[in-house]
Parts: C-alpha cells; sequence; structure tokens
C-alpha cells in the first residue's frame, strides 16, 4: 500500500459532531500495520446487555475476520466488544488467517471480561497477507480503558480513505430520545452486495436483536447496496449495528408502530454514509446520482441503474465533462432487461438529452456541456417498459483511479 495520504477528495464533506453513544466507549491505537506512523487499529468496549446485527459481503472468497462474525451470531447476538484493523485484510489466509483472528479476539475478551463468542472483529487492507495478530494484541489492554473520539476511530478504520466518514441522528421512540452514530470506511473496490466497505453503527435504543437484524437487513438494499464505485465487490465487507439497550422502551417487532421515526433515522445514517463512500471514491471528481424509471420490475431497475453505473464508457464521459447520452442508452440496453426503444427518454438534470426513442428536439448540446461541469450531477433514464424505478450512485472514473490502484502495495 503506498506510505504517503492521498489528496482529500473533490467531494468530501465534513465529519459531523458526534456525542457520546450511552454503553460505549472506544480507543484507538498504532500496530505498526501500515509503512507510515498512523493509528490502525480500533477497539469498541461495550456494555453489558449489547446485543449486534449484522450484513456482511455475499463475496466468494470471504476474509476470516467475516466467517469468524458469521460463527458468532449464529450462537448469539451478545456483544461486548469490536476489534478492527486497517492495513491487512487477513482475508485468502486460511487456517493461520483463523487464527490469527481467534487470537485477536481472545486478547480482547481477556481485556474487558467477557467470552470470545461476544467480540466481533473486522479487517481491511491487503488481501492475502496473514494477520499480525502479535503486532495487535498487545496494545488492546491499553485501547479497552482508552477513549477516542468517533472521528479518530473513523481514522484509524481507513485505507485509501481521503477523509474520515461519519454520520449522526437522534430519534423519538414513545418520547424518548435515542441516539444513532457510526463511522464507515471506503474508496474503491465498492460495489453492491455488498459495497467493499466496514461500516458500525451504534444505538442505545432497546431493540430486541431479532427485529435490529430484519431493519438492517431491508435498509441494507436501499443503501450500501445501492452505491458503486468500480463495480468489485471485497472479501471482507462488514455492517455491525450495535444496539447498548440504554434508553427508551423496549421494542420485539422491527414492525412496531413506535420504531417509524427510529427506523427513518438509522437508514438515513446508513444512507449517509454510504453516499460518502461514493464521494470518496478513488480519484472522483464527479458525484452521480441515477435514476432509472419505467422498469418492468424493481429487480430490472437496480440491475439497469447497476449497468449505467459501472459502465467504464459512462463513468470516464463523466470525468471528461462529456454529455455523451448515447453511453447512457448503451449501457441500459446492455443490462438485459426490458426496455422498450421507442418509449425511452435521458435526461442529465434538467435538461433533456431524449425522449420516445431519439434525440430530444429541444436538445442544446451547450446547456449540456454546461451542466456537466457541476460536481454533482442527476441522470434520468427512462426505460419505457413499466412503472418500477431503482436510484444508484455512482463517480466517475479517472486516471487518478488507476494511479491510486496501480500503486496500492508499492
Amino acid at each position: 500500500m503506498s506510505s504517503s495520504p492521498l489528496p482529500v477528495s473533490p467531494l468530501a464533506v465534513p465529519f459531523p459532531a458526534i456525542p457520546d453513544v450511552p454503553g460505549v466507549t472506544m480507543g484507538v491505537g498504532h500496530a505498526g500495520l501500515y509503512p507510515r506512523v498512523r493509528d490502525d487499529v480500533l477497539l469498541m468496549h461495550f456494555d453489558r446487555g449489547t446485543v449486534v446485527a449484522g450484513v456482511f459481503t455475499r463475496h466468494g472468497v470471504g476474509s476470516a475476520p467475516v466467517d469468524w462474525c458469521k460463527a458468532k451470531l449464529k450462537k448469539g447476538p451478545a456483544a461486548c466488544a469490536l476489534v478492527v484493523n486497517a492495513g491487512c485484510a487477513n482475508s485468502f489466509t486460511g487456517k493461520a488467517g483463523a487464527k490469527a483472528a481467534a487470537h485477536v479476539a481472545a486478547a480482547a475478551a481477556r481485556a474487558v471480561g467477557c467470552a470470545r463468542t461476544e467480540v466481533m472483529l473486522a479487517s481491511t487492507g491487503v488481501i492475502g497477507q496473514i494477520l499480525e495478530d502479535k503486532k495487535i494484541t498487545p496494545h488492546i489492554p491499553a485501547l479497552a480503558r482508552a477513549r477516542a473520539s468517533w472521528e479518530q476511530a473513523a481514522r484509524a478504520i481507513s485505507t485509501t480513505d481521503t477523509f474520515p466518514k461519519g454520520a449522526f441522528a437522534e430519534a423519538q421512540i414513545d418520547g424518548q430520545t435515542v441516539r444513532i452514530a457510526g463511522i464507515a470506511k471506503g474508496s474503491g473496490m465498492i460495489a453492491p452486495d455488498m459495497a467493499t466497505m466496514l461500516a458500525f453503527v451504534v444505538t442505545d435504543a432497546r431493540i430486541a436483536p431479532g427485529a435490529l437484524q430484519t431493519l438492517v437487513e431491508a435498509m441494507t438494499v436501499r443503501t450500501f447496496n445501492s452505491v458503486t464505485v468500480d463495480g468489485d465487490r471485497s472479501t471482507n465487507d462488514t455492517l455491525l449495528v450495535f444496539s447498548t439497550q440504554r434508553t427508551g422502551p423496549a421494542i420485539s417487532r422491527a414492525s412496531d408502530p413506535r420504531l417509524a421515526d427510529f427506523s427513518q433515522k438509522l437508514e438515513g445514517v446508513l444512507l449517509d454514509l454510504a453516499l460518502q463512500l461514493v464521494r470518496d471514491g478513488e480519484g472522483a471528481s464527479k458525484f452521480v446520482k441515477i435514476t432509472v424509471e419505467g422498469a418492468k420490475t424493481p429487480a430490472s431497475a437496480r440491475k439497469i441503474a447497476r449497468a449505467i453505473a459501472e459502465s467504464p464508457l459512462v463513468k470516464t464521459a463523466f470525468a471528461g465533462e462529456d454529455a455523451n447520452w448515447g453511453r447512457i442508452v448503451m449501457a441500459a440496453g446492455k443490462a438485459d432487461e426490458p426496455v422498450r426503444r421507442e418509449n425511452m427518454a435521458v435526461a442529465f438534470g434538467p435538461h433533456v438529452a431524449a425522449r420516445k426513442g431519439a434525440v430530444a428536439h429541444d436538445y442544446s448540446e451547450a446547456a449540456m456541456s454546461a451542466y456537466m461541469k457541476n460536481r454533482e450531477l442527476e441522470v434520468t433514464v427512462n426505460v419505457g417498459a413499466g412503472r418500477a424505478q431503482a436510484i444508484m450512485w455512482t463517480c466517475d472514473l479517472t486516471k487518478q483511479y488507476v494511479a491510486i490502484n496501480g500503486d496500492y502495495r508499492s
């Protein structure tokens, strides 16, 4: 991995002010997993009674920490700690990688006084390198006593990220205020199912683990699985949502009407984090929202939107500020989903490029070219085959993306 920090993305947003969430403390430290000196380990310590819900990569080559978390969740939702390292993915590392993950979990369990089955793990970095757990475990007792901020935590888990990613919201449950705070990392290797990223969210709301898992799975479809940077999925994608069970009434069902505001705010936090991944897309200079309308089914709409969002020809056109709407049509058609050519329409923001299967009579190349100079763009495509729609967020593909990934391990 490159030892020099990358320039901050021009699409970056400031890290929000995030207050403490009752029931969780954090510590960060330097284990030396990077050539340069930086924090590269995070430990979150949760109060007794905390539960966790999770969604993970469906990548065929999963990582040791993903395997660990899946196995632990099958045994129960209790959580007392989370250990995250950057600099090594510990993926495609066989039994040695699994042992390294187990050693880290055991050290965390000893430090906070709980069972190993209550420790969650996550790693990010180079694939194929076994985690040097002996670099991490000596620091864990100190991390368990430390008090880091949410921004420090977000920076500690980053890899090629150029800015720390965080989100916060307060919600009302039956008249009581609960907090929802989260951090994420991700910049490249971002694609649905899931995006290549790590995200950790904590709330103090008293929500049963089954209800929390139901909410998280449904919301992932509309948030982290609706963003793409380069179409490549990671071996390590992990989304964990922890509930410290400290505030509000006990909620046992995801459909409980008292969860209406909480559900909206939780999804808002997840979407905020997901969109920040796109804003930090490696080398990105354009943030693009793609809306597909008139599809036969929601699944069809999502597939078409993704085909457009991940087309190298479309993405390089965005980078070159070229309103080449023909590439949009090309990408929509290659999705192999129902479209009616004679009904198709394409618009860039308020500017219509094509309608009813042909160039629009009022099309203005000058207006379109001026619009393409914006940092944030919207493309709407109606494929004329039905009434379903989907949204996908993406970014452009620049020369800097090639440079970053060409130098990733050097």
